[in-house]
């Protein structure tokens, strides 16, 4: 079900709905937009590095990811207001750092993500073309299919490539046979005896699964149709459903690091390639066809990641737009309902984003990433998760969230903690940059 044939805001249709697993739809958008190629790739060096030790982290990651993605859909289905809508509130700053954030960073993600998925199709068909043109191909496809068709397709289709990734991760992590002593014993929150451990394990926490998408999964919740409070319990189950699948993924691949590649004492790189260089070592390892299904569940990651974003940041900076049509105008804010209309799916501003994410970054494919830029991307794209995690805390604390919806202890503490993990990993990120080189 999609569109407006679940929402509305007469009583009937605002009553409390059971949490029922026939509704979940946006959970699985976000769960598989959100965990792409590196996040794998991060989670598999992890387990090459320290064996089972950090599983714990890349639970509590979850964690921390379910607490942002419910307060992100709170506070949509609340207010029946859009997550943009109330960032303006907070003052123009907020309309500031989000325009340079999705000019830069949409133009440097759209070159990444199609490399991404051009990358496990050029080693399933080698010598077809060379890397640059099916990266392009990947992308003229997500924007294709993202332009002609409306949530309920692109729901529909993802969660098809969410159950291919299910599948491949959960075989090969059987097929590794890991070590459930060892694994159950990764649980316990213990710190590798390595120079950097804390930072690392703070990086494997936070980089597990989502940085805007967690933002646009707000967006996802109205475009299904559930624009009041009336959802509230079936979003939190379908958050739960995001991240447990995002849980399953993650720990999959770090039993196949800590197994595969640990045991062996193999190192792989950083990146895309490092996923490449897992194939040929699957393939000796269990032969050429464990090599082609790993591959084409690396091409599900990848593609679900580009059509995610391609959509559903699109949908934010058409809902950016008619905020500022609308304050030009002095007609009030902008609402859950008009995004479950579908109207921003067809709108010009969602198909120009559309356009700057598939187009522009082709240059990059080509001529490499421009060194400044990348530098401005790694400090914006730093700067969003402690933005989005502060300004949720600010936003559901206020009076602009109803009194029964706005954050509990829980919530606060998790938010908060959300924020400051992400904070210190901004500010390494930030103090890491090559400024010297900058200038």
């Amino acid at each position: 079900m999609s569109g407006t044939t679940e929402s509305g805001t007469d009583e009937s249709v605002s009553r409390p709905r059971k949490s029922s697993w026939k509704y979940i739809g946006p959970g699985i958008v976000v769960a598989a937009t959100g965990v792409g190629a590196g996040d794998l790739v991060a989670t598999l060096i992890a387990g090459s590095n320290f064996g089972y030790t950090l599983l714990w982290a890349a639970v509590l990651g979850c964690v921390v990811k379910i607490s942002l993605a419910e307060a992100a859909g709170r506070w949509h289905l609340s207010t029946g207001r859009t997550l943009f809508d109330g960032w303006a509130d907070l003052g123009r700053w907020t309309t500031w750092f989000f325009v340079v954030y999705v000019v830069i960073w949409g133009f440097v993600y759209g070159a990444a993500a199609m490399s991404s998925s051009g990358l496990p199709l050029q080693a399933l068909f080698p010598g077809v073309m060379d890397l640059e043109w099916w990266s392009i191909l990947t992308g003229v496809v997500g924007l294709v299919f993202v332009w002609f068709n409306k949530y309920s397709v692109f729901e529909k289709v993802m969660t098809v490539l969410v159950g291919v990734m299910f599948v491949v991760t959960v075989y090969l992590a059987i097929r590794v046979t890991p070590n459930l002593g060892d694994a159950f014993a990764g649980l316990l929150p213990v710190l590798p005896d390595e120079k950097d451990s804390i930072l690392n394990t703070l990086g494997l926490i936070g980089g597990v699964g989502g940085t805007i998408t967690i933002a646009a999964y707000g967006y996802w919740v109205n475009a299904k149709g559930w624009t009041n409070t009336g959802w509230m319990k079936v979003m939190r189950l379908d958050n739960r459903v995001a991240y447990i699948t995002t849980g399953i993924f993650v720990v999959a691949m770090l039993f196949v690091g800590a197994e595969l590649l640990h045991s062996a004492n193999v190192a792989i790189a950083s990146g895309d390639k490092g996923l490449i260089q897992l194939g040929d070592i699957l393939e000796k390892e269990y032969g050429q066809a464990t090599a082609t299904f790993f591959l084409i569940g690396f091409f599900a990651t990848s593609f679900t990641s580009l059509i995610g974003v391609w959509h559903g940041v699109s949908l934010m900076f058409a809902d950016f737009v008619a905020r500022y049509r609308k304050d030009r105008a002095d007609a009030g804010g902008v609402t859950g309902e008009e995004v479950a209309s579908g109207a921003r799916e067809r709108s010009l501003p969602f198909r120009l984003y559309l356009l700057w994410l598939t187009f522009p970054p082709m240059v990059l494919l080509f001529q490499g990433q421009p060194f400044r830029l990348v530098i401005i991307y790694g400090v914006l794209g730093a700067a969003f998760m402690p933005f989005l995690a502060l300004t949720l805390v600010w936003l559901l604390n206020s009076a602009r969230t109803p009194r029964e919806w706005r954050n509990g202890k829980l919530s606060n503490s998790m938010l908060v903690v959300s924020g400051l993990l992400f904070l210190v990993l901004a500010t390494k990120q930030i103090i890491d940059q090559p400024w010297a080189d900058f200038f």
